[in-house]
């Protein structure tokens, strides 16, 4: 399973952006979903997730309300619409997804497959 993150780019705050992650291979073995983000010096974090069948989505506490997480199981695809952007939300974004479990994770432990990240710079 390879996955793809893209989208990321430079937006003025209080802007939006849109992000991507496309999954090739052995699609079939993924069920869950996630966004991380990163910056430099710190821990990986969780931003959102989104279940197997989008019925059930999570969001970090900072997140809910700007972000909105969606996914298109057809196209192989996952979505990140951010708005309200601020320079805290600038961070490399990584897409990950992991096997079928019952709990959708919020950890970096719980998924299975990564991808290279994109990034997103919010200016001030």
């Amino acid at each position: 399973v390879q996955l793809q993150a893209f989208g990321g780019g430079l937006v003025q705050a209080g802007g939006f952006l849109r992000l991507s992650c496309a999954v090739s291979g052995r699609t079939s073995s993924i069920y869950h979903m996630a966004w991380f983000r990163q910056t430099p010096g710190k821990e990986r974090e969780f931003v959102s997730a989104i279940s197997g069948s989008s019925r059930r989505t999570d969001a970090a506490d900072s997140e809910k309300g700007r972000f909105t997480i969606s996914r298109d199981n057809a196209r192989n695809t996952m979505s990140l619409q951010m708005s309200s952007l601020n320079a805290e939300d600038t961070a490399v974004y990584h897409c990950a997804a992991s096997y079928f479990t019952k709990s959708l994770g919020t950890t970096r432990q719980e998924y299975n497959y990564w991808g290279q990240g994109t990034q997103v710079t919010v200016s001030s």
